[in-house]
């Protein structure tokens, strides 16, 4: 018997309501053009179910419902209305977890479909917290869904992301769940829907056997090729809603025969729901005026979508620095933040630079410490093994050269360590800024200070002073 299906993928969405900037290669240059936004998500969504009627399944693969100014003002409660609208069938986690468990639970109860999470447990009873897995039925076929969270929520995130849970990597669960679902519950497929992030997930699919489909997410890789391992077709759609990934799927004998791909861009010619677009209106209305304020002009094109270095995280540096007086300046590897092309910027830009607009600090840390923080960080990145990688890119660093061979093992990628122009003194304390739980972890340095401005503040204040440049300046290069 021959069925057909069609899975449409969103991941890493960020709170991205409307349509905004988005980067986009062409050969050997940037372009910037407008893509994204929920009701022609919507579209698209209606579009093809009602070209493929009952079999199409949508999963959403988390970090959705924190990002932006309303989604964080609103504690992710805001986006809710507008993804039920969506008909998600299910989704998993990630930044979910930043307004504590206690607010995603509260929120995830209001959706119309399950979040999964096979590795999320409750620290006191053992517990998982969400459901592991769910079956949809699609025309004839029933498929099974596992949910993976991401691991990394209990390890390198602030404490009050999981307070009450603990996270493991969902390897070990995976197997026992597919067995459930194919001998259990008499699935036709098993798709795992995940937040590891994409060298962990080829890693994942490597071990695991009996995994059709993985959809991926985290790390914000455009595949528009899909990556087969050990069977497993595995797809990832880019982020802030601007792809829709899109698989069509020809199934026999409960496996994949055959299958098609498209990573479709959500661009300005499909035409908005305009049930969904009300929606998103009713949420955006009472901050128009707030986030449309013009608050300066950048003359270089602001993005995060480079590894070792990133000019919308420069901006933020020289920001700090213009606030602190300090020699040097560290901010988180993010890599979400729709790009800000040159010319004005707006309010609603710096809130999604920084969304959570954590207070500005200072701390005094020795040449010896920056050298260790900075092997960590390199290490979290670049881990030979993916399981070990943590987090984003790598830490964004101002005031600081630093040469390295990534191919190094652990502790031995800096080659060379400058500060100001000057070889860094491992016995030296010198004075750096950073943000709020996120740029100098806690165990580094001494003498915290937390001063009375904010990140979106101090960026104000460092656009006020006429047009900037943010330009990449080698902060961290790979020799």
């Amino acid at each position: 018997m021959t069925d057909h299906l069609t899975l449409l993928q969103m991941n890493d969405s960020h709170g991205y309501l409307e349509p905004h900037q988005e980067l986009f290669y062409a050969g050997g240059r940037q372009e910037y053009r407008m893509a994204g936004g929920y009701a022609r998500i919507a579209a698209l969504f209606e579009e093809i179910r009602d070209a493929r009627r009952d079999q199409v399944l949508a999963f959403d693969c988390g970090d959705t419902i924190h990002g932006t100014y309303p989604a964080v003002q609103s504690k992710g409660e805001a986006l809710i209305p507008v993804l039920n609208a969506l008909g998600f069938d299910a989704m998993t986690a990630h930044w979910e977890f930043a307004y504590g468990p206690e607010q995603f639970r509260k929120v995830a109860a209001r959706l119309d479909y399950p979040v999964l999470a096979v590795n999320c447990y409750d620290e006191a009873t053992g517990d998982l917290v969400f459901l592991p897995s769910t079956v949809c039925e699609a025309g004839e076929l029933q498929v099974g869904v596992i949910g993976i969270a991401a691991t990394i929520v209990d390890k390198v995130m602030p404490p009050s992301f999981s307070e009450g849970v603990r996270f493991s990597l969902g390897n070990a669960e995976l197997p026992g769940q597919i067995a459930h679902l194919r001998d259990d519950e008499g699935v036709d497929l098993v798709v795992v829907i995940s937040h590891l992030g994409f060298p962990q997930e080829v890693q994942l699919a490597r071990e695991v056997d009996g995994i059709d489909i993985l959809l991926s997410g985290h790390t914000h890789n455009r595949l528009f090729e899909p990556a087969v391992v050990n069977d497993t077709v595995i797809i990832q759609s880019g982020c802030h809603g601007s792809f829709l990934g899109r698989l069509d799927l020809t199934v026999e004998n409960r496996r994949v025969k055959h299958f098609d791909h498209s990573l479709i861009v959500v661009g300005e010619e499909i035409r908005p729901d305009p049930g969904v677009e009300d929606l998103v209106e009713r949420v955006m209305d009472p901050h128009r005026e707030r986030l449309s304020r013009v608050v300066g002009e950048t003359r270089t094109p602001l993005n995060r979508n480079t590894v070792l270095e990133a000019t919308m995280d420069n901006l933020l540096l020289k920001a700090l620095l213009d606030a602190t007086g300090v020699e040097m300046a560290f901010s988180n590897g993010w890599r979400y933040g729709a790009p800000v092309p040159p010319g004005p910027v707006t309010a609603n830009d710096l809130w999604n630079i920084i969304p959570v607009n954590p207070v500005v600090s200072t701390v005094e840390i020795t040449g010896r410490e920056l050298r260790t923080m900075m092997e960590e960080n390199l290490e979290r990145t670049f881990a030979r093994n993916p399981y070990e990688q943590m987090g984003g890119y790598v830490k964004r660093c101002m005031g600081v050269t630093l040469y390295c061979k990534i191919e190094n093992p652990p502790g031995h990628r800096i080659q060379e360590f400058f500060v100001g122009g000057k070889r860094l003194d491992p016995d030296t304390v010198y004075r750096a800024a950073f943000v709020t739980g996120q740029g100098v972890p806690s165990k580094y340095g001494k003498n915290r200070e937390d001063l009375d401005i904010r990140a979106v503040e101090a960026l104000e204040r460092h656009l006020a002073r006429g047009p900037v440049r943010a330009d990449l300046v080698g902060s961290v290069t790979a020799i």
